[in-house]
């Protein structure tokens, strides 16, 4: 079983960790995401996707406003604020689970913070807008550090390593060190191995099956395998986005047995049954003897 943690929360409100795998879902606010792009860019649409999916059981609500595929170029702060703020207000007068803002800028953050959100996901690891830190700090949030490098627009470029699994250990351990340095609540920090970014397939898969190395940070952990390119690299053919969901649940079911705490998911409602029986499978694991 994982590691249990208890992650503090704006308004005196905890996250509980490891007793079970929680589910955060996805609320794309975007016309150009990978997976659902365009499909909730009205914020009365996307206000309905997000209580619908906490309605399927998500225990947990991830909202972003700009695009982080490869290639993707960057937002404005007035645009991303544009699209996630009526979204994040609206949620949060309709559920009462912890919203994420998706962002790497410190302005979204703070003004997404201030409307009802509890997490920042700043998929940069604080690489992007180091000021990010000490809005977070200031807010009480909790911070999930995700590791990637470069930008969307020459990632691949980068993704190039000796051994994955320890430099994204050693790159995420800086995270949580300029997080810590900022005045950031350790126990407020998660971390993400960030599978697709700046990683080929091979980069993603090692990663998820040595994910229970990912323990040695102390934190809890974040995995987001949800219909990724990388998933299609053993199939044949071409494969839909939407068609990838089976795909993603033996990510997930991978992912659950590899330690994780939370997964990122785009169909909670079909996904959160493989992620219960993941769970109960869990339960009976026996670490090796002799």
């Amino acid at each position: 079983m994982p590691r249990h943690f208890v992650v503090p929360l704006p308004g005196d409100r905890r996250l509980q960790l490891g007793a079970r795998t929680l589910v955060m879902g996805i609320i794309n606010v975007t016309p150009d995401s990978f997976s659902d792009g365009g499909d909730l860019l009205d914020p009365a649409r996307a206000i309905e996707a997000g209580v619908r999916l906490a309605a399927e059981g998500a225990d947990l609500l991830d909202i972003g406003g700009e695009s982080t595929r490869p290639g993707a170029l960057p937002l404005s702060v007035a645009e991303e604020l544009r699209r996630v703020l009526p979204v994040v207000e609206g949620i949060a007068s309709r559920v009462s689970i912890p919203l994420s803002i998706d962002t790497y800028k410190a302005a979204v953050a703070d003004a997404a913070l201030a409307r009802g959100a509890a997490i920042v996901n700043d998929i940069s690891g604080l690489r992007y807008d180091p000021a990010l830190a000490d809005v977070v700090a200031r807010r009480g949030a909790a911070l999930i550090l995700m590791h990637t490098r470069g930008r969307s627009r020459d990632m691949y470029e980068q993704a190039t390593y000796h051994d994955v699994v320890d430099e994204v250990l050693d790159e995420l351990r800086q995270s949580i060190a300029f997080a810590q340095t900022a005045g950031v609540n350790t126990n407020a920090l998660l971390v993400d191995p960030g599978f697709g970014f700046a990683k080929q397939a091979q980069h993603s898969y090692d990663l998820l099956a040595r994910l229970d190395e990912l323990s040695g940070l102390g934190r809890p952990l974040l995995v987001g395998p949800s219909r990724k390119g990388f998933l299609t690299r053993p199939l044949s053919g071409e494969v839909s986005t939407t068609a990838r969901d089976w795909a993603t649940a033996a990510a997930v079911t991978a992912a659950v047995l590899g330690g994780a705490h939370i997964v990122r998911v785009h169909a909670v409602g079909e996904l959160l049954p493989v992620v219960r029986v993941a769970d109960e499978i869990r339960k009976y694991h026996r670490a090796p003897t002799g």
